[in-house]
């Protein structure tokens, strides 16, 4: 991991960060404030380290896998995550439809799903496992198959063209997984992590509740990031924490989105703080667990719809608005000269 690290380069960058506010403001200066556009096309500035920034060729990649500790979870037998990976790939989810007329390309990650998967065109298998153990019994992974998922991913992110990418997770148990992870990696408590609605059962809160603080109690001295993903998260998150590391250290945008991609940003980030530069939030839900989960990395979603879809949707519909902050510094007219694509520094220090 000391690899992903030192190749992870900070955004920070105040000289550019200036002249990407002050074409702005002369933008703001004939058509008015675009409120939130405004930072989120600062941070892509900043993230490809140009005052014109362009994206191509984004890709939804939604990593599917099995949780163990949903056996002591669900009351009754939960419909199977190779239902829920079917329905995604035979465009009967909104988010494949999402997805296609906004021209991003879908791909379903077999992480570590329970049963085999029928190949499919946009099916990418890299099972580790037939999902994890019960993380209340036993680490949920060995720390070599949190380390091989994590490898999965980077080689995923390395394969991947265009410079944008949507991380999320799909799958039976992967938000009490994700919740255990923040829980032990963050100050977040479990309980909220694991709040769905104020309309959530009682008995089933209780329930998830009861079998997630177990899993906590016994993995409680486990402190290192990684060997606290091995212990309690799923091959979703471990893979996606691979993609994120790859992702950013080719300074690509991360579109995060749901409970599972929350979990693997606080892994990445333990092992490279500079990864959160490269991010910016979505949901494909309103549960308030995501809330909590979000609040840990002091983001907000671009757009709150109100949904309760498949992790991935959230990001397809946000897109648009990703692709309108590029075009205010790509797109928008400033006479016949283009103008440079660096910050340009004059004798008195100032930039244009």
């Amino acid at each position: 991991m000391a690899t992903a690290r030192s190749l992870i380069a900070p955004t920070s960058n105040p000289l550019l960060e200036r002249a990407l506010r002050d074409k702005l403001a002369r933008r703001s200066a004939t058509c008015g404030s675009l409120g939130e556009l405004e930072p989120l096309a600062v941070r892509l500035g900043l993230l490809q380290n140009t005052l014109k920034p362009r994206l191509r060729d984004p890709h939804v990649l939604v990593f599917a896998s099995d949780h163990g500790l949903v056996v002591d979870v669900a009351e009754a037998p939960p419909r199977p995550t190779r239902e829920l990976v079917a329905q995604v790939l035979q465009a009967q989810s909104p988010l494949t439809v999402f997805a296609r007329i906004q021209g991003m390309a879908l791909w379903v990650v077999d992480a570590g799903v329970a049963d085999p998967l029928p190949r499919h065109e946009h099916l990418v298998t890299r099972k580790i496992a037939h999902g994890t153990r019960n993380a209340r019994l036993h680490a949920a992974m060995s720390v070599d198959q949190a380390h091989a998922a994590i490898r999965a991913g980077m080689e995923i992110a390395e394969a991947l063209r265009g410079n944008v990418v949507v991380c999320a997770g799909l799958g039976v148990g992967t938000d009490i997984g994700a919740a255990l992870v923040l829980a032990r990696l963050t100050d977040a408590p479990l309980a909220d992590l694991l709040t769905a609605s104020p309309d959530t059962p009682e008995p089933d809160l209780a329930r998830a509740l009861v079998a997630a603080e177990g899993a906590l109690g016994r993995h409680r001295a486990v402190v290192d990031p990684v060997e606290v993903l091995a212990a309690l998260g799923g091959f979703d998150i471990a893979m996606m924490v691979g993609l994120m590391l790859g992702a950013a250290a080719k300074r690509q945008l991360l579109m995060v989105d749901g409970m599972a991609a929350c979990a693997a940003l606080r892994v990445a980030q333990c092992i490279a703080s500079a990864v959160t530069d490269y991010c910016v939030f979505c949901r494909s839900h309103g549960r308030a667990g995501l809330d909590h989960a979000m609040a840990q990395f002091q983001a907000s979603a671009l757009l709150e719809l109100g949904m309760d879809s498949i992790d991935g949707t959230g990001a397809t519909l946000a897109w648009p608005l990703v692709k309108a902050a590029a075009a205010l510094l790509t797109e928008v007219a400033e006479g016949e000269d283009p103008g440079p694509s660096r910050p340009v520094v004059l004798d008195g220090g100032s930039a244009v």
